[in-house]
This record gives structure tokens, sequence and C-alpha cells, in this order.
């Protein structure tokens, strides 16, 4: 299950840093929402991969 979490957290990362080059430095609304709500859902579902045994290390080696 933490896997799974961290898979979902890295996608969720990816698309708000994609958004992040759509936004134009926060001018558009819709993707500058994209990215704030992508990463905020990104760490969030690193820690409960965290939180369910997956060590530091490992998440940190699969993410990048």
């Amino acid at each position: 299950m933490a896997y799974l979490f961290l898979a979902l957290a890295i996608v969720s990362e990816v698309v708000a840093t994609v958004s992040l080059k759509l936004s134009e430095g926060f001018s558009r609304l819709g993707p500058s929402v994209v990215v704030v709500v992508g990463y905020l859902l990104a760490f969030g579902l690193l820690s409960q991969a965290l939180s369910r045994g997956l060590g530091v290390s490992v998440a940190y080696g699969m993410w990048a």
C-alpha cells in the first residue's frame, strides 16, 4: 500500500510541475490552482507512504 501512495505522489508531483510551466508565472488561474493542489497532494501522499513504513531513502530514490 505504501508503494501505491508513493506512485500517486509521484504522478501528482509531475502533473503539478508540468502545470507550473503552463501557469506562466502564476498569471493563469487554472494551471496555478493545479500547481498548488498537485504539490499539496504530492506531499500528503508522500507522508502517507512514509507513515506506512516506507523508508525515506527508498522513497526519495524512487521519487528522483
